[in-house]
């Protein structure tokens, strides 16, 4: 089952979609206006027996889609996260995850574009899954972490390179207006038997640029929300981003970065393929 957060006729609504049709859930359970107050009012279960009983009527040729989790608590990022990453960055593995914020306001959508900033040429795209949180939770053990998820969806953490590089601390360059796409659709974890399975590819103008298994990842993702719960309490909503592989725009020979009328996806198996054009800011 897919939940879409989305616009129709200017409304911001959510639902879930077979792909062609929605089925609008937006105040049918538990008075929840968005897929988080859904998901935080445990509402999952009633939204699966809603959808069943009243098939989707709303074309999906008829909404714009919105970034699947507009309004995260926070947007928690992982940084060299695939060994083949870290070998082309060049430098030496950390001992624990790096880890970095993303503002909601940074965010777009599926079909959405992504815009490249006046004040910068190195905009790099950066494929992702993306994890939803449901459960909330602090201090966090590794074995019971994947009962804390909602759900998976992918997402392009474009990344404005020089930007990153003006300081150690590379916020800047992670947070540009429309530069992190989310969605299209949230797939339940409890439809993904083992997420290391799943494979993620990114393509730029129908090439591909990065292509990897989720059984790569250096710190898997219950040792990351384990790690990040000791700190930060999880809240249902909020959105791990668990790392890129090798392959990124910026350490190829020569560089590769998106321009406008790009075309860029990232696809993850049996979640979903995330499409966007890139578009040039106009100030």
């Amino acid at each position: 089952m897919k939940f879409v957060s989305f616009l129709l006729k200017g409304s911001p609504k959510f639902g879930v979609s077979d792909g062609k049709n929605i089925t609008d859930l937006t105040n049918k359970i538990s008075g929840s206006k968005t897929l988080k107050e859904l998901i935080s009012n445990n509402g999952i279960t009633d939204a699966k027996k809603y959808a069943k009983e009243n098939p989707g009527s709303i074309n999906i040729n008829e909404i714009e889609f919105l970034p699947l989790i507009p309004n995260p608590g926070k947007i928690i990022c992982v940084g060299l996260n695939y060994s083949d990453h870290v070998n082309e960055i060049g430098i030496t593995l950390e001992k624990n995850p790096v880890i970095f914020l993303r503002v909601p306001q940074s965010q777009t959508a599926h079909k959405q574009i992504i815009q490249k900033p006046k004040v910068s040429n190195h905009l790099d795209y950066e494929g992702e899954m993306a994890v939803i949180m449901g459960n909330a939770g602090k201090h966090i053990e590794p074995k019971n972490a994947l009962k804390h998820i909602v759900g998976y969806s992918c997402y392009n953490e474009s990344t404005v390179r020089d930007w990153q590089q003006h300081t150690k601390q590379f916020t800047m360059g992670k947070n540009f207006e429309k530069t992190g796409s989310f969605g299209p659709y949230m797939v339940l974890a409890e439809e993904i038997s083992d997420y290391k399975k799943l494979t993620i590819q990114t393509r730029l103008n129908d090439k591909v640029m990065q292509k990897a298994s989720l059984s790569q990842l250096i710190f898997d993702i219950p040792t990351l929300i384990s790690y990040i719960s000791k700190a930060m309490p999880w809240q249902a909503g909020d959105v791990l981003v668990t790392g890129t592989p090798g392959g990124v725009g910026f350490k190829r020979n020569p560089p590769v970065y998106m321009k406008d009328g790009d075309k860029i996806e990232v696809e993850i198996t049996d979640v979903g393929i995330l499409t966007n054009t890139i578009k040039d800011e106009i100030v």
